[in-house]
């Protein structure tokens, strides 16, 4: 089975900084794009990054870029993502998945985390 598991999420300021981390299991995942997602209360779930296997393609949210970068480890099978300058409307639950698209045009992935929460506070 395919399993991804999300850590490094908490309650930081704003301003402030986390990075998150997923580590997979049950897939290739040298062979597979990764990708973060997240959603507030009461919004819809929403693409912030998807990265292809090679790592050569990124793309990030408009609202994140410049502030949200996110990496991969293949020989680990961990995804991150670095966050820095946080804001308050960054607040959510943020889930890691694979097998991601993610375009002007919609997102989307075939597996997915149980989350990790991050709050800002203002």
């Amino acid at each position: 089975d395919v399993q991804l598991v999300e850590s490094g999420g908490g309650l930081v300021q704003a301003g402030g900084s986390l990075r998150l981390s997923c580590t997979a299991s049950g897939l290739n995942f040298a062979f597979i794009s990764m990708g973060w997602f997240r959603q507030a209360p009461g919004k819809e779930r929403e693409g912030v990054s998807c990265i292809s296997w090679t790592g050569g393609t990124i793309y990030h949210k408009d609202s994140v870029k410049g502030r949200f970068t996110a990496s991969r480890d293949n020989a680990k099978n961990t995804l991150y993502l670095q966050m820095n300058s946080l804001k308050p409307e960054d607040t959510a639950m943020y889930y890691c998945a694979a097998d991601c698209f993610l375009s002007d045009r919609g997102h989307g992935a075939s597996y997915w985390g149980q989350g990790t929460q991050v709050t800002v506070s203002s």
